[in-house]
């Protein structure tokens, strides 16, 4: 197959991003398919992009003087000044629309949110992962949170207000603040008092002019990924600092992942039947990774879902099918594949 694998963007986890994207390229390379890396912001400027999928190039090599060069987000930018009148960057559509597949290796707002999704529904791209509503659904953390409750998936008490308005409820300290729609823990604060209540929602609304402040739940972290409408094994995450902040996910060594979770049988069976309930309340499609809090008395509590989980060498999706059996490379294929489905 002819295969875009679409990274990078302009979001808190450009970074990031463009390491899943690596990681999936070298895959779907591997498995045989013709496959280029795309930048989504910056796209592709040459005169030859007809061609692409026939050149025999390194697209990795690119994207990885990229990374190295244009870490800053307002940099990145500055290379395109129109960027808010059209997204994309050179050539990206069209290419997308050459391709037989786009593998989504975005994180973040402009890839989770639902609004690229949207766009591709409407040239007839096929690309991976779920649909632009249930990413837009998944992507606002406040209307995850009421779809939780109304579907009988327990998550923590909570309420969401917008920049110069009043929370309808008030949440007891100690809680946590986070931005609406950030991704990656960015923007999320676990608070004490009402002086770090209030320097947390103003580092909040840094990032999203709406912001969930919920219950804190003291407890064990872990995550669990659906494929299909299927739980994998759940994976236990145990921060040697802190909390699974941004530091935490993506620094090597800075967190200890124990999959599968050490847990008795009855309560993995009990949180995989919810995640795959979840699944299905949040309408989802293909595959998605939910977070979620154990306290101390074996309550769980659904936090979120991410529908565009990292694909990292240290991520925790990819950690979860090798428990399985299944390796990277498998992995990326067997999500491709669960895309190009009929519907």
């Amino acid at each position: 197959m002819d295969i875009v694998v679409l990274a990078g963007g302009i979001s808190t986890e450009r970074d990031v991003s463009l390491v899943s994207g690596m990681g999936i390229y070298k895959a779907l390379k591997q498995k045989g398919h013709r496959v280029m890396l795309l930048d989504v912001f910056l796209g592709y400027e040459e005169d030859d992009w007809e061609k692409v999928f026939d050149m025999d190039r390194d697209w990795s090599a690119s994207v990885q003087a990229v990374k190295e060069e244009m870490a800053d987000l307002d940099a990145v930018k500055a290379l395109r000044p129109d960027w808010k009148k059209n997204f994309f960057g050179p050539h990206v559509l069209d290419i997308c629309r050459m391709a037989d597949l786009v593998f989504m290796g975005l994180h973040g707002e402009n890839g989770e949110n639902g609004k690229i999704q949207a766009c591709f529904d409407l040239f007839g791209i096929r690309y991976t992962g779920t649909d632009y509503i249930s990413s837009a659904i998944c992507m606002d953390k406040g209307i995850t949170k009421d779809l939780f409750r109304a579907g009988g998936i327990p998550t923590p008490a909570g309420t969401r207000f917008f920049k110069g308005q009043q929370p309808s409820e008030d949440i007891p300290f100690p809680c946590v603040v986070k931005a609406c729609c950030g991704g990656s823990s960015v923007g999320v604060t676990i608070v004490q008092d009402e002086g770090e209540y209030q320097k947390a929602l103003e580092e909040a609304f840094r990032y999203d002019n709406e912001v969930v402040v919920e219950q804190y739940i003291k407890g064990r972290e872990f995550s669990v990924s659906v494929v299909d409408g299927k739980a994998y094994p759940l994976i236990e995450i145990a921060p040697k600092e802190g909390f699974y902040d941004y530091r935490n996910k993506y620094q090597a060594g800075a967190t200890v992942e124990t999959c599968p979770a050490d847990l008795p049988s009855e309560k993995t069976l009990e949180i995989s039947r919810m995640a795959e309930k979840a699944f299905h309340v949040l309408r989802l499609i293909n595959y998605v990774r939910f977070d979620l809090i154990m306290a101390e008395d074996g309550s769980f509590y659904f936090l979120e879902g991410n529908t565009l989980p990292g694909m990292t060498p240290i991520s925790l999706m990819p950690q979860e099918a090798a428990a399985l059996g299944i390796s990277y490379e498998d992995l990326c294929q067997l999500l491709a594949d669960l895309s190009l489905r009929e519907d």
